[in-house]
């Protein structure tokens, strides 16, 4: 009979004090693996975001271009399909953060989940474990990188046009370097004017600083020094070369045949209301309304809870909570969050032109931007070919064509005591060249005004004493054209029913963005092609974004209550009618044309409708005194062989 035998005690004791002894080493390196693992599922989830920001900033999704901001942008504005978690719980906060070196952008992280597991912030190639915390109980948005003091918190609406601008409280090293050597670069702007408070000229990407001599000599500007000074009516000026390759010292004379396009500074401002603009018809004019606006320069927005201001309303037909005697931030510098605008210095020209004709194209060829002195204005052109070219144009600069409220803007810089502070001067020349005036003030409107031509003894270049004239400085730094020479469309356009905006009268005459035509039946049997059965452009290039257009409430003609606050159309009212006498062709047969006017310097005045809904802005060398910068008429956005437009870039 075989024996039974079982595990004796000392046995059984043997075996668990060896599991126990496996247990104590294995569970500790289980659990450090655990651990390790979930830190670098923590700084791959980053990374994530870190590519996914990046993917969105490429492809032009989030605009980041100014090289002295900080950005936070959320994570949550990144799509994630699976593992965009903390792999310790939810997330509470957590930012991807970018900056922009005018070439390239640099990117960081800073977290924090529901356990308090979180990462600082950052540099992305410095993200590994040794940098998770495990005690961080509140992540901060104030800490800028480098010199960076402006930050801008985006929210999860991820629309940087509802950011949020704080202020840096402390900073990081640029690059995560440990002396911030890195963010130093040549180019740098030093100098600072301090009426500006904080909105001086910024310089990115291929923008030269320069000075420019009276004889219209230019020189690349030494930022360290003084190279501009609003109080003393010299505004910045910067220009595009034609080889962006090519450098040039400080001091150095730029040979004006290596040179593109001229660019000059807005800085930001808020104005001291005067006139609400809330007319809704023709009465008389009140020349006493002319007067020296009040300009306060800087980046802080107004508001309603700080005595003496408002909150800038933005939109047609709106006051908001503001007075008669409030400060108001400019709109044209809220829809890009900038301290600043860079606008072409004249009307856009067609690059290779050699007469009137040459440059009437109809066309989107961005090759072809000009923007220089004594070259022929780019004319004929739809309004959506006129973006298009201008959006192509520079898009790390964010270009985009002139809307209403910028041209508000620097039209009422000029009227302060840092611009002219008067009426500008007529562009007279009958070719189209840009950065004329006309020698002899007008006294007679369109169309009886007839002291325009192409001679010396008439019509004057922009670097002449007579030149100046036609400057929003009366010197030869400020923006020229911006009287006569051609119309300029700009991008404000009033709206249909539907809130969109309309597309042009009909079928024929439009501006070529998809959209709703505000009068299909008008002209049919005297405009050949006119189709009364098309209500909408349907195969036209799609609006852009609304932050690059103006929109106008549905209106009735002579309503210029619709205006927005600061375009420059409304507040030059109370509106009256004066008579001149033309031909039938200009008048009727009458022969006599009722000319809408506004009380400042009786510049032509009339505010957009369902059929003629796009904004011409500055007039015509055939207006005399009907032209001016406070000038607004109307029309369909088609190619008018008359009509040019203006360049702006925002960084």
């Amino acid at each position: 009979m075989r024996n039974k035998k079982g595990f004796t005690l000392i046995e059984l004791l043997a075996v668990i004090i060896i599991l126990g002894i496996l247990m104590i080493i294995a569970i500790p390196a289980v659990t450090e693996y655990i651990s390790s693992s979930r830190k670098s599922a923590y700084i791959t989830t980053a990374s994530r975001y870190i590519d996914g920001v990046r993917n969105k900033i490429n492809a032009a999704e989030i605009p980041v271009y100014d090289k002295e901001t900080t950005y936070y942008i959320p994570g949550s504005c990144v799509s994630m399909e699976k593992g965009g978690k903390s792999p310790y719980g939810d997330w509470e906060e957590y930012y991807v953060v970018v900056t922009y070196d005018g070439t390239s952008y640099d990117y960081y992280w800073t977290s924090r989940d529901e356990t308090n597991t979180g990462i600082y912030l950052t540099y992305q190639d410095l993200l590994d474990v040794d940098r998770i915390e495990n005690n961080v109980t509140s992540i901060s948005t104030n800490i800028g990188v480098g010199d960076r003091e402006k930050i801008l918190l985006l929210k999860d609406s991820c629309d940087i046009n509802d950011a949020e601008e704080l202020v840096a409280i402390s900073s990081i090293p640029e690059k995560g370097t440990s002396d911030g050597s890195e963010t130093e670069e040549p180019g740098n702007i030093t100098y600072k004017e301090e009426i500006l408070n904080g909105t001086d000229p910024k310089i990115s990407g291929a923008l030269i600083p320069i000075t420019i001599e009276d004889d219209g000599t230019i020189k690349k500007a030494d930022t360290t020094s003084k190279w501009y000074s609003y109080e003393e009516k010299r505004w910045a000026n910067a220009v595009i070369l034609k080889d962006e390759g090519n450098s040039y010292n400080n001091g150095e004379v730029i040979p004006e045949e290596e040179i593109e396009s001229y660019f000059v500074w807005i800085p930001k401002y808020s104005y001291k209301l005067w006139d609400l603009g809330n007319y809704t018809s023709n009465t008389e004019i009140d020349e006493s309304k002319v007067h020296s606006i009040d300009i306060r320069f800087g980046n802080i927005n107004t508001s309603d809870t700080v005595e003496g201001e408002c909150t800038t309303p933005k939109v047609s037909g709106e006051s908001g909570n503001c007075e008669v005697g409030d400060y108001m931030t400019h709109p044209a510098f809220l829809a890009f969050n900038t301290t600043g605008m860079w606008v072409g210095k004249f009307e856009t020209g067609y690059s290779g032109a050699t007469s009137i004709s040459g440059a009437n194209k109809n066309t989107t060829e961005v090759n072809k931007v000009i923007v220089k002195p004594n070259v022929y204005s780019w004319r004929n052109i739809q309004v959506a070919n006129a973006f298009t070219v201008s959006y192509n144009y520079k898009r790390e600069l964010e270009s985009h064509m002139m809307k209403n409220t910028e041209w508000g803007a620097v039209a009422y810089l000029s009227h302060s005591n840092y611009g002219i502070n008067g009426e500008i001067r007529i562009n007279n020349n009958s070719n189209y060249l840009t950065g004329y005036a006309a020698i002899n003030e007008p006294t007679k409107d369109y169309p009886e005004y007839t002291d325009y031509g192409t001679s010396s003894s008439v019509t004057q270049a922009y670097n002449t004493s007579t030149g100046y004239l036609a400057s929003t400085t009366g010197n030869i730094t400020g923006v020229y054209d911006m009287s006569g020479g051609a119309h300029e469309y700009v991008m404000g356009v009033q709206v249909a029913e539907s809130g969109l905006p309309l597309s042009g009268r009909h079928n024929i005459y439009n501006s070529g963005f998809n959209g709703t035509l505000g009068c299909p039946i008008c002209d049919v049997g005297t405009v050949s092609g006119v189709d009364s059965s098309i209500i909408s452009v349907i195969n036209g290039i799609n609006l852009p974004s609304s932050k690059y257009y103006d929109s106008y409430k549905v209106n009735s003609n002579g309503n210029m209550r619709n205006r927005i606050l600061g375009d420059a159309t409304g507040e030059m009212g109370p509106f009256g009618t004066i008579q001149t006498t033309g031909t039938i062709e200009q008048c009727g047969e009458s022969g006599i044309c009722n000319r809408p006017v506004g009380s400042w310097y009786g510049d032509t005045s009339s505010f957009v409708h369902a059929s003629y809904p796009w904004f011409y802005r500055g007039s015509h060398y055939t207006y005399g005194s009907g032209s001016g910068v406070f000038f607004f008429i109307v029309s369909y956005g088609h190619a008018g062989s008359g009509v040019s437009f203006r360049l702006v870039l925002c960084i």
